[in-house]
């Protein structure tokens, strides 16, 4: 039965599609069965997998809002076990368009639920805010991953999406973990940095990720050629710190 993971954080600019396109292309690259959902109307997941979102026929829009089957948009991507639900601008709308539907926190979770059979690793990548297709997101999530880029304001939002989770696991989802707090845009030259981690690391403890994604230029360069780091430049360090990632995700999933 594979596991449904949510990348979320309210903030944007915390590399939270990065995050989602790189481990899912790492984990595809270690044998698992991966689909990324792309749950932001910005679908930058969609592009950064190489998805030409204007040609694309039936996205997660589709879905959510006329109620078609998750299987029937899932396209594959350039990696052999790495399949993709696209996202679309039309999504920007499909909150208003939910609101009047039955049980419209759990619509993706139904969507979702026929799929956890065929793959190991659902990720979900959401859009930097907390409305209702971020809801349903955790509402259909097993766990959240929550990445927090090591800067000054880093903890500023993230008591609000901790408030969010707690009442999301009493009122919808009773079994929604926290993955692990996902440190990006690392800099060790940087006291700051390392302040940072420190910081993150007090209150959370055992829910902070050993791997911390350093700042690299590779990662955005093979995101504007539709590709996971990866195939861009397995060498560069964004590559592999996604890699050591995907292997600590595996090996703690393994171990509970």
């Amino acid at each position: 039965m594979g596991k449904i993971i949510a990348l979320a954080n309210q903030k944007g600019g915390v590399g939270k599609t990065t995050s989602t396109i790189n481990l899912a292309a790492s984990l595809a690259t270690l044998e698992k069965k991966v689909l990324v959902v792309d749950a932001d109307p910005q679908a930058n997941a969609s592009s950064g997998l190489g998805i030409d979102i204007r040609s694309v026929k039936l996205s997660i829009y589709e879905c959510l809002v006329n109620g078609e089957e998750a299987k029937g948009a899932i396209v594959q991507t350039e990696l052999d076990k790495l399949d993709i639900i696209p996202s679309h601008i039309d999504l920007v709308g499909a909150e208003i368009e939910m609101l009047n539907m039955d049980n419209r926190e759990q619509i993706l979770k139904r969507l979702l639920a026929p799929l956890k059979k065929v793959y190991d690793y659902i990720l979900i990548d959401c859009s930097p805010s907390l409305g209702l297709i971020t809801v349903n997101a955790l509402t259909a999530a097993d766990s959240v991953i929550i990445p927090v880029q090591c800067e000054y304001f880093a903890l500023e939002g993230i008591s609000k999406l901790l408030n969010t989770i707690k009442i999301i696991k009493s009122k919808l989802n009773p079994s929604l973990e926290i993955e692990g707090f996902l440190l990006t845009m690392y800099d060790s030259r940087l006291r700051l940095a390392n302040q940072i981690y420190e910081e993150v690391k007090r209150p959370f403890q055992n829910l902070v990720f050993n791997t911390v994604i350093q700042r690299n230029v590779k990662l955005s360069e093979a995101s504007s050629y539709g590709k996971p780091v990866i195939l861009y430049d397995a060498d560069s360090k964004g590559s592999l710190n996604y890699m050591q990632l995907a292997q600590e995700l595996i090996e703690k999933n393994s171990a509970q």
